[in-house]
């Protein structure tokens, strides 16, 4: 299809972020149809993620978050992300900033307690294990199907405790509703560089 206008490759940069050419490229090898376009560029962007994922990140940024209450200006809620980028000149890249930022924004919203799966203590999977088989058994369901439900419970509780497996909090449309592990991936994709989420800090006024 060659009738791909500058609009729609505009429209498309400005949802994905991706170059210009890679837009009208994914536009061409869709037809001209726009999701299907966001879908090649995500693909693309996390095939860029995987192949840059073993290089070493030593630059970056700290960002911090501070919540306060509108009565006053009184901070209640604070947040420290350190993340990692290949080089310095990446690091000052706006588009590496704006994604820090909004890691720190959804920290602060989403209250992930583990960076990975992996960051969970046994103790900690057993206990939750425990909780839901309790709660099972007084549900009165059939033995046979309180395993499979137990196991999607687990699920659902990593996908909330883990930043990497959390659904971005401050998602404005459907396309933004993603895990931050594909945010990270996109982010690689627009920048080409590896990009590491190293460490987080979350505080709370009383927890």
């Amino acid at each position: 299809m060659g009738n791909i206008t500058p609009k729609e490759i505009k429209e498309l940069r400005e949802i994905t972020g991706a170059g210009m050419m890679e837009c009208k490229a994914a536009l061409i090898e869709a037809e001209g149809d726009m999701g299907k376009a966001q879908e090649i560029l995500s693909k693309k962007s996390a095939a860029v993620a995987a192949h840059k994922a073993t290089r070493t990140t030593v630059n970056g940024m700290i960002f911090s978050y501070i919540h306060s209450r509108e009565d006053g200006g009184v901070g209640t809620l604070g947040v420290m992300v350190e993340v990692n980028i290949e080089t310095d000149f990446a690091a000052r890249n706006p588009v590496f900033k704006d994604f820090v930022k909004k890691i720190a924004m959804h920290i602060a919203a989403a209250a992930p307690v583990y960076m990975n799966e992996t960051d969970i203590p046994v103790e900690a999977i057993e206990k939750q294990k425990e909780l839901f088989a309790a709660q099972l058994a007084e549900s009165g369901k059939a033995p046979e199907f309180i395993e499979k439900i137990a196991i999607g419970k687990m699920e659902k509780w990593k996908e909330e405790v883990c930043l990497m497996k959390q659904t971005y909090a401050l998602a404005v449309n459907k396309e933004d509703a993603v895990p931050i592990a594909e945010m990270v991936q996109a982010t690689v994709g627009k920048i080409r560089e590896n990009i590491v989420i190293r460490r987080f800090a979350r505080f709370e006024l009383g927890a």
